[in-house]
């Protein structure tokens, strides 16, 4: 890959610390809020050859893996997020790699499944990620994604509105159709991101010819509304947008 790496806010050491901290990191797919909506909506992976972009510490490479998978190759920009996958995975048929979304370019038909967790929000051209993945996908292969939801991205504060007494108000929504970057913060640190409508999300897929088959807003489960602290007032705005396709 020609040129400097792109920045990654993971390979931070500050960052990485705090993120290695969060419910999600620790306890892994049972700690992420949106893993009972995701769960239902992923395929049979018995035999398939599985792609994860932007693996993270590797959670559903592993996943895939125990569900039977024959390959699975996941990658990140994150060197931090790669070594920490690398210590957590002993299964034979999961390869890591260290590579930017923007940057792939794999043989046509190679996967029979494409995952990205929360990964898609950081990058810039979307249409462009859509049509490497459909051309590295078999044809009637899926492509299931989450990303962070055009509501919760829109203002880019990304932060409740508080009242005088610092108690929460509202939810800030605004500048929707300016689709582009916001500077958000994300555990107290600048984090560049990228806002796109809803409408740029599902018909970016149905341009390339992608078939949507499930549209989810995962709320938090009911078992974290009163144990993390904070959950309650995730039912008041979604956060998450999931999204399974599969190509015609």
């Amino acid at each position: 890959m020609g040129g400097a790496m792109r920045e990654n806010r993971y390979d931070d050491p500050k960052f990485f610390e705090k993120y290695s901290q969060m419910d999600r990191s620790v306890k892994g797919l049972s700690g992420a809020g949106e893993w009972e909506t995701l769960r239902p909506l992923l395929p049979d992976f018995a035999g398939k050859r599985v792609l994860d972009m932007g693996c993270g510490y590797g959670w559903h490479c592993r996943y895939a893996a125990e569900q039977g998978a024959a390959y699975v190759l996941g990658f990140d920009l994150s060197e931090k997020m790669l070594q920490t996958a690398k210590e957590k995975t002993d299964s034979p048929v999961v390869e890591y790699r260290r590579l930017a979304m923007e940057d792939m370019d794999f043989p046509a038909e190679s996967f029979d499944v494409a995952l990205s967790s929360l990964a898609l929000h950081y990058v810039e051209d979307y249409r462009g990620v859509v049509e490497q993945v459909k051309r590295a996908l078999v044809s009637g292969g899926s492509f299931i994604f989450s990303v962070e939801h055009p509501v919760f991205t829109a203002a880019g504060s990304q932060d409740w509105y508080y009242g005088e007494n610092g108690e929460i108000l509202h939810f800030p929504v605004d500048n929707y159709y300016y689709e582009g970057k916001r500077n958000a913060v994300f555990l107290g640190e600048q984090v560049v991101k990228y806002h796109r409508t809803l409408t740029t999300y599902l018909g970016g897929l149905q341009d390339c010819g992608f078939l949507l088959s499930r549209v989810a807003e995962p709320m938090p489960p009911a078992s974290m509304l009163d144990t993390v602290p904070g959950m309650r007032d995730e039912m008041r705005r979604p956060m998450m947008l999931i999204v399974a396709a599969e190509k015609r």
